[in-house]
């Protein structure tokens, strides 16, 4: 008996101690995705790590990170817009550094005072702040908006430096916000649950002395639960250097994505989704 309590104490330390750097969104946080359904592969980088964003000991979204360029290649999450404040601390991700470090979020600041972290060290597997210090004509560009959240814990969790990548500030301020605040909430009125997966294709530009990849173009899909029965689906995507953003069904988005990666076909949501 002693034993069998022993075992199943040491199993519930190890569930707790899993980072957020997981192998899997599927057994991880799959709550994110459509049918518990992530991307295909056809996205996938060279050096990916998956990211099950955790803020305050809960998951918020999920981001598949390209630990090579800096960049996100996608974050997803459930649209559940409210009002509220935006947030104005940015954060990073310890656990890229490895699995001794903190699981969930934290400020840099924190990190390198209280966990011994140097500045080159963090550096070495995502972005950090002063990458994205003295840019001309670009912004810290969301992939997961704050807007798009209804509380202050989930707004927060969105400032992480791992859901930014360099992006057009005329088109983060212009198009891509008319589409995230606007075309999003006439698109969902009759939605009962959202998922959205937002990304960003690797362009052939750097910021910060070549460190952070700037992307080429930066696309966005939902799937929507009507009820049981219904669903639609939807995407638009943008050139990063132009402020206009282009509306397409969920197939059409795919298809350029195929064509922008070169790979095998891309899949974005379950097949329940509709293409057309």
């Amino acid at each position: 008996m002693l034993l069998l309590l022993l075992l199943q104490v040491s199993a519930s330390c190890l569930w707790l101690g899993r980072g957020e750097v997981v192998t899997s969104f599927e057994s991880s946080c799959p709550q994110f995705f459509f049918r518990e359904t992530p991307p295909n592969e056809a996205l996938e980088p060279e050096s990916p790590a998956w990211i099950c964003q955790r803020y305050k000991n809960q998951y918020y979204f999920a981001t598949l990170y390209d630990t090579n360029r800096r960049i996100p290649v996608y974050s997803a999450y459930l649209y559940q817009p409210g009002p509220g404040t935006r947030p104005k601390t940015w954060m990073v991700e310890p656990q890229l550094m490895g699995p001794t470090y903190p699981k969930t979020m934290e400020r840099e600041w924190t990190l390198l005072n209280y966990f011994n972290v140097s500045l080159e060290q963090l550096s070495k597997s995502q972005a950090i702040l002063h990458d994205y210090k003295n840019l001309t004509g670009l912004n810290r560009g969301h992939l997961n908006p704050n807007g798009h959240h209804a509380d202050s814990s989930s707004r927060t969790a969105t400032f992480t430096l791992t859901n930014i990548v360099p992006q057009d500030e005329k088109l983060n301020s212009g198009a891509w916000k008319n589409y995230e605040q606007q075309t999003m909430i006439r698109r969902t009125q009759d939605c009962n649950t959202t998922y959205v997966v937002v990304g960003a294709v690797p362009g052939n530009n750097y910021i910060a002395k070549g460190r952070v990849n700037k992307p080429s173009h930066l696309w966005s899909s939902a799937c929507c639960e009507v009820d049981t029965n219904h669903r639609k689906a939807w995407g638009v995507i943008a050139e990063n250097d132009k402020n206009k953003v282009q509306l397409l069904t969920l197939g059409e988005l795919e298809d350029v994505l195929t064509q922008l990666y070169g790979r095998d076909q891309v899949s974005l949501f379950d097949s329940d989704c509709p293409r057309k």
